[in-house]
């Protein structure tokens, strides 16, 4: 069984984020990328085991990126993936990063695709259940458990109020989120591998995409909050009746 675990490059959350260009462009100067928590600690992660399992040959990782993309991924496969594939492009749409993957994938006969439930950047969680549409392939979003037998998937996800437990036949487009599987470190033999593993620069397909960013925009700055004597009930009531919000 062969499985392709997509990896996209996020910014660490300890990033001072900026914008540029009329707040039209996001600026990386002096940002620290990492790998997408979802695609690294659930996906990729739970790839490895049943690759380690016995149960899938072939684990490989594609990102849609440039070359700056490279040492995110090749993080990646110090953790165990076999091969890497960059689809040499970069885009914030969606649609393109799903189409572009998609136009790899489908000649390729991965029985298995696994993704992070959504980015920690755009937080959209379009880009799977489009991969699954372009390639033809059942989706199941969300997942939290995931074991092959016999060519087909038992898919654990949390609903309203519970679990659902699905069943389906592969090939598979997953989207893997918390409870998927426990994250890993890369150690020092997986990092010296992966500088010789192979890292396949794919052109980019012609796709238009479907969005474009007009303006980003910071939240609003936090406010500055009252302290108040637990002994001043009478303060806290009239602030609670003149000054407090609901929101």
């Amino acid at each position: 069984m062969k499985i392709l675990v997509c990896i996209s490059q996020v910014p660490d959350t300890t990033t001072k984020i900026a914008f540029s260009d009329n707040n039209s462009q996001f600026n990386t100067q002096g940002v620290t990328f990492i790998i997408n928590p979802y695609d690294e600690w659930y996906a990729l992660v739970r790839a490895l085991e049943l690759k380690e399992a016995g149960v899938a040959n072939t684990v490989n990782l594609v990102t849609v990126g440039k070359a700056d993309a490279e040492p995110v991924i090749r993080k990646a496969l110090a953790l165990g993936g076999d091969e890497a594939i960059r689809i040499d492009t970069d885009s914030n749409d969606p649609y393109v990063v799903a189409a572009q993957i998609a136009e790899y994938a489908k000649t390729e006969g991965y029985d298995l695709v696994l993704c992070g439930k959504e980015s920690i950047d755009y937080n959209n969680g379009s880009v799977g259940a489009m991969i699954a549409g372009l390639l033809d392939m059942s989706f199941i979003g969300f997942a939290t458990g995931l074991d092959i037998a016999g060519g087909v998937a038992t898919v654990k996800r949390e609903i309203e109020g519970g679990e659902e437990t699905d069943t389906c036949p592969l090939p598979l487009v997953v989207s893997c989120q918390k409870g998927m599987a426990e994250a890993r470190i890369p150690n020092m033999r997986g990092i010296m591998a992966a500088r010789t593993k192979p890292l396949k620069v794919v052109p980019a397909a012609a796709i238009d995409a479907l969005s474009t960013i007009v303006a980003y925009e910071m939240p609003p700055a936090k406010t500055g909050v009252k302290l108040i004597n637990p002994e001043n009930m009478d303060e806290l009531v009239s602030l609670l009746h003149n000054e407090a919000k609901v929101i």
